[in-house]
């Protein structure tokens, strides 16, 4: 499917009357030369423009169609134009899946009126092109006519309004409104403008993706052409987790899991409106940045302070500078300045241009990957900036003659006009505004990936039908020790007596649970007994919890454990099966230490995991504690890999909390597991003998 008259129309027409006549208004201030037609069935005239009555009487089948009437009359008009051979519509209607069933039904008989044309939104604000004059939008804007720029899609016609009206000095080159994403969602879209030499990165905002194999393809694609994509999540809300039962799918949270899977893709992620309008800067200006590393000039330690702060905030650094550059930064400065980076370089050589181009060459000639100047502009109606134009001039020659990346970085955004940000851009250095949602934006900057590539593979995000099952502890642990996975030692028990027979065989210490089907957090209802080292203490712990579930287990207790993990798989509708490693036992939900794998994870992405856990130094044996078994701990997270990769479409979430890591050389045990699955596991692998602890 072409979008390409969709969205570069020679001709346009509007169907309907406020709105379409605002698209008109709009199309003419932008600079639209084409042909315009009006449709309305009583009107004579739309903005000046005569009125045909019907679509069909209309003097050429036009490119694109804005479509400004209810929902009903929009699923006939979308027929239509599809008959007609149309190039495309935007259809602003609400009242369709937005709605509730009634409306779903409705979307769908759009999309069988639009056949193979392609259709925006319904319940959607329209788009701006702003390379060819094009203003499908019913409603004021702030963009103008640009050459070259970014494009941002959203799935919100009120942010994307918002967005236009910036002052940052970005220059939009296309702003496309999704809506439902009945047809079009980021994945064509995203396609359709990398291929467009003028758009220099894309912007996303958005709720959700409309396909996460297709949206990986368009991603790669946009890579192949040299065109990074950065994206703003906006939540979803709780309901796609309100039936989870593991401390993994609360643990995960949508906005974890939708970073680890963009990060895959080589899409940076951010967290505000600002960063992302920041970020599309540099990548408009300077393209991604090769690393993190900074140089940052500023005329007061309390600026030179803040930066650093906020930097180690964000995994920026500060290379210190070579021994070289650092007796020529200081020559320069006359010996009057401790020389470090971030560097303040006092106000004594201010309005200097000569002497600051000696400080900013030197200073900014090393390993940095984006030089800063921070200046904070005084305001023109009050002040004269002549001195701060000067400091400009002086960090320009510096970065030309070093062929380095430079930003203009002002504390306060107030402080950096959209005449001065359009000034600094045309000299080819970054205007940032804001000390967070620069230092934010530059960290997403060095992590987008435009690198060639072809889109990773993910294990298959459909689910089986069938009834959800929360497994009891020991038959989940037998399946998983099927696939490799170490348990405990244990038994399933009945009474007292077969408690006491049990015990014999297994050897003390023994921990004893409620089992039963339904039971989740056997804790939090006090169904666990610990340390249990005699008879008499385990007759007396299975006969308190008999009188709170039909059967106990008991199981050898692991008592040398250097750290407790938790592993867990949870499903995210969205984006399928992921893999949860983090900090485990009772901290699990109190300390926040945990990454996410969007699954299959190779081994390099499993160990890269393991190293951004706070509980690292644990396992490589912390204060003169002996270290884990690190080994036998990536074989654990494999074995439920391979737990994942044959159950895929049956799994629903799956907690292994704690799972104990013992001493080096001996191994790493799942103590507890909590599994949910579609229907019933295969009766083959609940026969396969699991693999237990000594």
């Amino acid at each position: 499917m072409s979008l390409a008259r969709l969205l570069r129309p020679r001709s346009i027409a509007v169907v309907g009357g406020g709105p379409a006549a605002e698209v008109v208004h709009q199309c003419r201030r932008l600079g639209f030369t084409g042909p315009i037609f009006a449709v309305h069935p009583r009107r004579e005239a739309v903005a000046g423009i005569r009125c045909h009555p019907r679509i069909e009487d209309l003097p050429e089948t036009p490119d694109c169609t804005f479509l400004a009437v209810n929902a009903r009359t929009t699923v006939a008009m979308v027929a239509r134009l599809s008959a007609m051979g149309a190039g495309g519509a935007v259809a602003l209607a609400s009242g369709f899946a937005e709605t509730g069933e009634a409306g779903a039904r409705l979307q769908q008989e759009l999309l069988r009126a639009a056949g193979g044309m392609p259709v925006l939104g319904p319940n959607c604000h329209g788009f701006l092109n702003c390379l060819d004059g094009v203003a499908l939008w019913p409603d004021q804007h702030g963009a103008v006519a640009v050459e070259r720029g970014v494009a941002l899609l959203s799935q919100s016609g009120n942010i994307a309004v918002s967005l236009t009206m910036q002052r940052r000095g970005l220059d939009l080159a296309m702003v496309v409104t999704l809506g439902n994403q009945a047809m079009l969602g980021p994945s064509p879209l995203i396609e359709e403008l990398a291929g467009d030499p003028r758009i220099r990165a894309i912007g996303l905002c958005l709720e959700r993706i409309d396909d996460r194999d297709r949206f990986a393809e368009a991603v790669a694609a946009a890579r192949r052409r040299g065109k990074p994509v950065v994206a703003l999540r906006l939540a979803r809300g709780p309901a796609a987790r309100e039936a989870a039962l593991s401390h993994t799918a609360s643990l995960a949270g949508e906005e974890m899991v939708a970073t680890a899977f963009l990060s895959r893709l080589g899409v940076a992620c951010i967290d505000s409106l600002p960063a992302l309008l920041e970020c599309l800067k540099i990548l408009h200006i300077h393209g991604p940045l090769p690393g993190r590393r900074l140089v940052s000039l500023s005329c007061s330690g309390g600026e030179a302070a803040l930066i650093a702060d906020a930097a180690a905030r964000h995994g920026l650094s500060f290379p210190p500078f070579p021994a070289s550059r650092r007796s020529a930064i200081a020559a320069a400065l006359e010996d009057r300045v401790t020389v470090r980076n971030p560097l303040d370089y006092h106000t004594f050589v201010w309005n200097r241009r000569e002497r600051l181009r000696q400080v900013f060459t030197p200073a900014i000639g090393g390993e940095a990957d984006l030089a800063l100047l921070i200046l904070d502009f005084p305001r023109r109606d009050r002040c004269a900036d002549d001195a701060w134009w000067c400091a400009v001039e002086a960090f320009a020659d510096a970065c030309r003659s070093n062929g380095s990346a430079g930003a203009v970085l002002a504390t306060l955004p107030e402080c950096l006009p959209e005449t001065h940000a359009e000034n600094l851009a045309a000299r080819g250095l970054v205007p940032l505004c804001g000390i967070e949602e620069g230092l934010a934006a530059i960290a997403a900057a060095a992590a987008v990936a435009t690198s060639p590539t072809a889109p990773p593979s993910f294990l298959s995000a459909a689910i089986a039908e069938g009834t959800a099952l929360l497994l009891p502890e020991r038959p989940a642990k037998e399946l998983l020790a099927g696939f490799g996975l170490v348990v405990p030692e244990g038994r399933i028990v009945h009474s007292v007596e077969e408690a006491r027979a049990a015990a014999a065989d297994l050897g003390f210490p023994l921990v004893a649970k409620c089992s039963g089907a339904g039971i989740a957090h056997k804790s939090e209802r006090g169904g666990v007994r610990l340390g249990l080292r005699d008879g008499t203490a385990v007759a007396a712990a299975v006969a308190d919890l008999l009188a709170l579930s039909p059967a106990v287990l008991l199981e050898r207790m692991v008592e040398d454990g250097v750290a407790e993990l938790i592993l867990g798989l949870g499903r995210d509708p969205e984006f399928g099966l992921y893999l949860l490693l983090g900090s485990g036992g009772v901290l699990a939900e109190l300390v926040g230490d945990r990454a996410v794998l969007p699954l299959p994870a190779t081994s390099a992405e499993i160990e890269g995991a393991l190293r951004s856990l706070r509980v690292r130094p644990l396992l490589e044996g912390h204060r003169g504690r002996p270290p884990g078994d690190l080994a036998a701990l990536l074989e654990a997270v494999a074995a439920v890999q391979r737990f994942a990769e044959a159950r895929t479409p049956t799994i629903l979430e799956l907690d292994i909390n704690p799972l104990i890591v013992r001493p080096r050389g001996r191994g790493a045990v799942a103590v507890d597991a909590l599994l949910r699955l579609i229907a019933a596991p295969e009766t083959e692998d609940d026969d396969r003998a699991p693999r237990s602890a000594p």
